[in-house]
């Protein structure tokens, strides 16, 4: 048999592109403020493999949770059973959607529990960050974007359909004259 690495061809493309995502000063900015947070919890790492260690339980992100929006999970597990440190990761991110994050910018229990896209679930904390910050609280990451909601007026839109965007291209000086498709037709006097 021979020796090959832990996945091959397009498996080891892939999961090399995961890890090209990872950003250890995102990971490690991403725990320091969990520790802000928890200042019991020894938390502060920023490797991939040490940042899926600590969160893997979900233990620190049910008392996280629990820290910024007091109530959100009633109880969280402690046990090393896999499917209660599971349970615990989806309370967790159930907790986060009950605080105002989108689901598409959380990640899935599986990425943090089998350790397959530990870059999701860093941006799914600085998710987290971000709507803290635009509660008030202490978050970390840019500020939250915010909806750019205009009103037009029916002139205003009846105006804007006779105009032609000017990625379409011009209606100006458009004619057939002179197009000219293949050979022209050549009939001739024996």
């Amino acid at each position: 048999m021979a020796n090959r690495e832990e996945g091959f061809g397009m498996t080891k493309e892939l999961n090399d592109k995961k890890a090209a995502k990872y950003s250890a000063p995102l990971a490690l900015e991403a725990m320091e403020w969990i520790k802000e947070h928890l200042p019991d919890e020894d938390c502060v790492c920023q490797e991939s493999d040490e940042v899926h260690e600590k969160l893997k339980d979900g233990v620190i992100l049910c008392k996280l949770i629990n820290a910024i929006a007091p109530g959100s999970v009633k109880k969280f597990n402690e046990s090393k059973m896999a499917f209660k440190q599971m349970e615990n990761i989806s309370l967790f991110l159930s907790g986060c959607e009950a605080f105002g994050c989108n689901k598409v910018d959380l990640f899935q229990t599986v990425d943090l529990y089998e350790g397959v896209d530990m870059s999701v679930v860093i941006n799914g904390l600085h998710a987290l960050g971000r709507k803290c910050q635009s509660k008030g609280l202490s978050g970390i990451g840019p500020k939250e974007s915010t909806k750019n909601e205009r009103e037009f007026t029916e002139e205003q839109v009846a105006s804007g359909k006779a105009v032609i965007g000017l990625q379409m291209g011009t209606n100006k000086c458009a004619t057939q004259s002179g197009q000219n498709f293949g050979k022209g037709r050549m009939i001739g006097h024996d």
